[in-house]
């Protein structure tokens, strides 16, 4: 964990983020890059830190963001390739999942425009994988309060959707189908795709 001993010490930083960062990047020699992105939004948002011992918390939530606008980047510029496969049955299952790969593509943004701290809590635990107690403790509150911010996100997370799109799901609670509505808000943190879709 980055503690706020470690203002100023770019090694020991490194030494916690590389790793965090490594393992949420589909290409590894990427991290260089998205590294030098964190200590760039590091040095320029420090001086506004009110509260230096949520320092660590402070840096990986610039570390998440990051990550995030690395992704869309990525997708921008590299859209993903559908996979080839000989075997119907594999390939029938994948584009039963399409719908929901396509929602997954912006769940990050509905995730960012929650409020704090819930935001926080569902991008630890939803987005991240990590445990609501390894959340709570990352966070420095009590694992009950973790499971109020978690469940009280999701709620949130859950309107945001309803509000943007149609979704459709099957028996296994599944997506299947998705549509925005014509009237439906989409977070100023969506990408500008799903802003301007005319589905």
């Amino acid at each position: 964990m980055i503690t706020s001993s470690a203002i100023g010490a770019w090694q020991e930083i490194e030494r916690h983020l590389r790793p965090f960062v490594t393992r949420r990047l589909s290409n590894p020699d990427d991290a260089g890059d998205v590294l030098q992105d964190i200590y760039v939004r590091i040095q320029t948002g420090l001086a506004g830190l009110r509260d230096t011992e949520r320092f660590g918390p402070w840096v990986y939530q610039l570390a998440r963001n990051a990550l995030a606008d690395h992704a869309r980047a990525q997708a921008r510029h590299h859209p993903a390739a559908p996979p080839a496969s000989d075997d119907g049955l594999l390939v029938r299952a994948d584009e039963d999942r399409d719908a929901e790969r396509e929602l997954a593509r912006y769940l990050a943004a509905f995730v960012a425009a929650l409020p704090s701290p819930y935001r926080e809590a569902v991008t630890l635990t939803e987005l991240e994988g990590m445990t609501q107690k390894d959340a709570a403790e990352m966070l420095g509150i009590g694992l009950s309060g973790m499971k109020s911010r978690v469940q009280r996100g999701r709620r949130q997370l859950q309107e945001l959707l309803q509000a943007c799109c149609e979704i459709a799901l099957d028996p296994r609670g599944r997506v299947v189908s998705f549509e925005r509505r014509r009237d439906g808000h989409v977070p100023d943190t969506c990408c500008e795709e799903l802003k301007h879709c005319k589905c």
